[in-house]
């Protein structure tokens, strides 16, 4: 649609000369000769932006800037002054109006402050839109889940939302510790604050520090300008550290100081910036064992450890496949403009059987996959992936279940099956990358290789992943 203006002025050269600028340029436009005609017009028609004269009979251009103001608070205000009453124009900015335009007019600065003021207020629309959006996705309705481990992750929410306390969450990889973080932060009282994420573990040990608490021009090769870190981004807000236990001892002293003094500094400064940050951090780690290890620091455990939030896995909520599966169908539907209408009974009790070593993340990543891929209106059993589809991607016996009886065992088969279990659950939680999957399991790429091809799990994991990911 195009923005529509309404200019405001008793002098019909300045009402036409707009008019005829404003339409060249692409507006909608409607001329009034006073304030009280605007005000009549305010009530029948609505508009984007008002440019108004500040001097003129009856209402003048202040008393419909506070009359606006007042009844349509979103709407733009510009206003036409004469040289020499500048001074009352800023006072009107302070009131409320974007900016003002002096006459005799300039055409160039008119048209570039108009576009200017509307670009400023789409901007603002845009935020507002995306904050309402940020606050219903991670909202407790999208924690999907009706099971009793879920209920009590919604309880805690709840209630440690409200609080600025450091919080700790804790799980495997995919249970969704950051949608839990976020969940946190967007129904509390900072949900119009900064959330900022840090992932450790992907930040290189030498950048970290600058990273985190910003750095002075000049302080390192190619610090070519002074730059805040992600903690002066957060200020008043909260500050998610996911993968927290992959930080090196040495940002823990500086992490600990942060948030036991409230205060930073920056790489090459010799000064410290107060700043007001909630903490809330999560690991896949154990930290009490790496405390005893000696590679994480207890001090700053003990910090981050105010609550502790543990996502449990999908394995110990499986009443919840079926509103995960189905919310992800819905999804996937909307994202890739496909009609699947449901997930048939046998196609759901498939994937309720199913161990997710990769948890939700997985589960989502197996929808998705089959959405794209689907062409009919029902999602089959032959339509899941085929490790979802065979009894090898189903939960294995482990060697606590296996009994040896007088007959023996086939001690090669049972070690085996458990070898090749433990493959497709690296595999699986490496997102296909075998390299990754190699490394999980502390074994080269080769012998990886080796083994994927002995046990024939080229169906396991993204066919369309190379080795590299």
């Amino acid at each position: 649609m195009k923005p529509r203006i309404l200019v405001v002025d008793d002098e019909e050269s300045i009402r036409e000369f707009l008019d005829i600028m404003l339409r060249k340029e692409g507006y909608e436009v409607t001329c009034v000769e006073d304030g009280a005609k605007a005000q009549d017009m305010l009530k029948k028609k609505s508009v984007d932006m008002i440019i108004s004269d500040l001097q003129m009979p009856n209402v003048t251009g202040i008393e419909l800037l506070k009359h606006v103001k007042e009844n349509y608070p979103e709407m733009l205000f510009m206003l036409i002054t004469a040289f020499g009453t500048t001074e009352s124009a800023v006072e009107a900015m302070k009131m409320g109006a974007y900016d003002y335009i002096t006459k005799p007019f300039k055409i160039d600065e008119v048209r570039i402050n108009i576009a200017n003021a509307l670009r400023s207020r789409n901007l603002e629309v845009e935020n507002r839109v995306l904050k309402k959006e940020l606050e219903r996705e991670f909202s407790f309705q999208n924690l999907v889940g009706n099971s009793e481990p879920m209920h009590r992750i919604f309880d805690l929410i709840k209630r440690v939302s409200e609080t600025p306390t450091n919080v700790l969450v804790t799980g495997e990889s995919g249970t969704g510790k950051e949608m839990v973080a976020k969940a946190i932060h967007y129904n509390g009282p900072l949900k119009d604050r900064p959330f900022v994420t840090v992932n450790c573990g992907a930040i290189p040990e030498s950048l970290m520090e600058s990273e985190m608490f910003g750095h002075k021009k000049g302080s390192f090769t190619g610090a070519v300008a002074d730059k805040p870190g992600l903690f002066e981004t957060a200020d008043g807000g909260s500050l998610f550290l996911d993968e927290v236990g992959e930080l090196p001892l040495t940002i823990q002293v500086k992490l600990l100081r942060a948030i036991q003094e409230r205060v930073i500094r920056r790489v090459g400064s010799t000064d410290d910036t107060k700043v007001e940050v909630r903490i809330i951090a999560a690991t896949n780690r154990n930290l009490e064992e790496m405390v005893g290890d000696g590679t994480f620091r207890q001090d700053l455990f003990y910090r981050l450890n105010v609550i502790n939030i543990k996502t449990p896995s999908l394995r110990e909520r499986r009443d919840d496949i079926p509103s995960l599966a189905n919310h992800f169908l819905q999804k996937y539907n909307q994202r890739l403009g496909k009609q699947i209408g449901a997930i048939s009974r046998e196609g759901m009790e498939l994937l309720k059987k199913y161990d997710y070593p990769g948890n939700v993340r997985e589960l989502e990543n197996i929808i998705e996959r089959t959405v794209a891929l689907e062409g009919g209106a029902t999602i089959l059993p032959e339509s899941l992936p085929p490790f979802v589809n065979t009894p090898t991607g189903r939960k294995m016996a482990s060697s606590h279940d296996i009994e040896i009886t007088d007959e023996g065992i086939d001690l090669e088969k049972v070690v085996g099956q458990i070898e090749k279990e433990l493959l497709i659950k690296a595999i699986h939680a490496a997102g296909g990358v075998k390299k990754k999957a190699a490394k999980l399991l502390g074994i080269t790429f080769r012998s990886m290789r080796y083994r994927v091809e002995k046990y024939n799990l080229g169906v396991v994991g993204d066919d369309e992943l190379d080795d590299e990911g």
